[in-house]
């Protein structure tokens, strides 16, 4: 029994002695760390943009990958479109009638038409050279006495009516040489460029199925896979523009002495170890739904969080930047 009760013993001083290395290790760690200066990290963001089409289709092919940094003019993503292809055949068949209708306006009456009313002028004046003659041996006969007055009358009315024949018959003639009139050669010269403008119009929409890179970035999302079909002005892609970069830091208040718009300081980036020179740009409450730290159980006052946006000073500080990087901001 002696035996067995100095061994607990042994056993309750060994871990005594642990328990009580431990707790010296915690105060040590603990005063090494209230020792150590407080940072405040925060993180990368850059501006993105959406790629995606003015017309629905079917994803034919995707040209890169998430991660890949494309330039701006890159063809990021190729649709397919049956129904835009099947509208502009329709235009330009539109455009060819329309063409053609302006030609024939152009080009005025066949050459048969032509002739055919030169021949009725013709007529027309060889029947008021008949007239005329009649009218003056029927006057001459009236002046004699042979004949009544009423038989010149008729012959002069004759004579008249043979004369406003040729005139019309010489309009006739002269429209069939000039043509259509102006209004309607214009009227069919509206029409092609109205059928000219639809065929621009599906073209326009014909280009929305190749979609290009508006600005340099990295690809940061892509939504949707090929053979899916896409909705007018759905996004198809997220391209993050690294040339637009800033920092992010969510601050307390009691941490924000020194740290107001304008003020230049500096921010550490573990992922190039380098320090990185900003100027603060905006100092932003976050909201009462963000991180605080309630203070009042310890007869103080609630602290509430900012939003700091650093902007660096240099133009391009750290290429090969990725939005999502860690920063740290000393704020000793």
């Amino acid at each position: 029994m002696d035996k067995r009760k100095k061994s607990n013993l042994s056993l309750v001083l060994v871990a005594a002695a642990i328990v009580v290395v431990v707790i010296i290790a915690v105060i040590i760690a603990g005063l090494r760390m209230s020792s150590l200066p407080e940072l405040i990290q925060g993180q990368v963001e850059t501006a993105t943009y959406r790629v995606s089409s003015k017309i629905p289709g079917r994803v034919l092919e995707i040209r890169v990958e998430e991660g890949d940094t494309v330039c701006a003019g890159d063809t990021l993503v190729i649709l397919e479109a049956p129904d835009i292809e099947a509208k502009l055949a329709q235009a330009d068949a539109a455009r060819r009638a329309a063409e053609a209708l302006q030609h024939k306006a152009q080009k005025g009456a066949r050459s048969e038409q032509i002739e055919g009313a030169f021949q009725l002028w013709q007529k027309a004046k060889a029947g008021v050279e008949v007239a005329e003659k009649s009218y003056n041996r029927v006057n001459r006969l009236f002046e004699q006495g042979v004949l009544p007055e009423q038989k010149r009358d008729e012959a002069y009315a004759q004579y008249q009516a043979m004369v406003a024949s040729e005139k019309a018959a010489k309009s006739q003639y002269d429209l069939a040489v000039k043509g259509a009139q102006a209004e309607d050669k214009e009227a069919a010269g509206a029409q092609v460029a109205r059928a000219e403008a639809a065929i621009s119009e599906v073209n326009s929409y014909l280009a929305e199925t190749v979609l290009t890179a508006s600005e340099s970035g990295i690809v940061t999302e892509i939504y949707p896979r090929v053979g899916e079909l896409v909705g007018s002005g759905a996004p198809l892609l997220n391209v993050a523009m690294i040339n637009d970069m800033w920092f992010v830091f969510n601050v307390r208040e009691d941490r924000l002495p020194g740290l107001t718009a304008g003020t230049e300081t500096e921010v550490y980036v573990p992922a190039f170890d380098k320090n990185v020179k900003v100027r603060i740009a905006r100092v932003k409450e976050v909201g009462s739904y963000a991180v605080w730290k309630a203070t009042k159980a310890l007869d103080r006052y609630d602290l509430k969080t900012f939003e700091l946006k650093a902007v660096p000073v240099d133009s391009d500080p750290l290429p090969g930047v990725r939005p999502g990087m860690s920063a740290i901001l000393n704020a000793d």
